[in-house]
């Protein structure tokens, strides 16, 4: 029996496997399957599930900017989409939209606390983990295409 089994079974987890830092581990009745049975962690993977949406995130990470300085920034991006993704990210909490009055109006873009959470935490270990595994990534994907 290794340690971590027989640390699960001192502190009366069960598991015939390995727990990561969170306790899920392959148990039925744990942690993951709570997760599994509602809505949290589909809510949590749509949001990366989206094209656009990291990328602005990302791209709000130096501060506030208005719609047309994002359009600049990120490259790639239609209209469309833009403002499709401003939208779902401001329903999300993640951005907030911020108007001046001004003549022509004033809106800017910039994130919330959750949404330097998301940023400054998931997208940050993602990033991290696409630096140093992104080639083998692509290389697996082109094996798989024939390529």
């Amino acid at each position: 029996m290794d340690d971590e089994r027989t640390a699960g079974a001192a502190d009366g987890r069960t598991s015939g496997g390995p727990q990561d830092a969170d306790g899920c581990g392959p148990e039925e009745g744990g942690p993951c399957d709570e997760l599994l049975a509602d809505c949290r962690l589909r809510a949590a993977t749509d949001l990366l599930a989206h094209t656009w949406d990291p990328v602005v995130l990302a791209g709000l990470r130096p501060g506030p900017r208005r719609r047309r300085d994002l359009l600049a920034a990120i490259g790639g991006i239609s209209d469309k989409a833009l403002t499709e993704t401003l939208r779902r990210l401001v329903a999300n909490g993640l951005i907030a939209r911020h108007r001046r009055p001004a003549a022509p109006p004033h809106v800017a873009y910039g994130l919330t606390p959750l949404g330097a959470s998301l940023v400054d935490g998931p997208m940050r270990a993602l990033a991290a983990w696409t630096l140093a595994h992104g080639d083998a990534l692509l290389a697996a994907q082109e094996a798989a295409a024939g390529g």
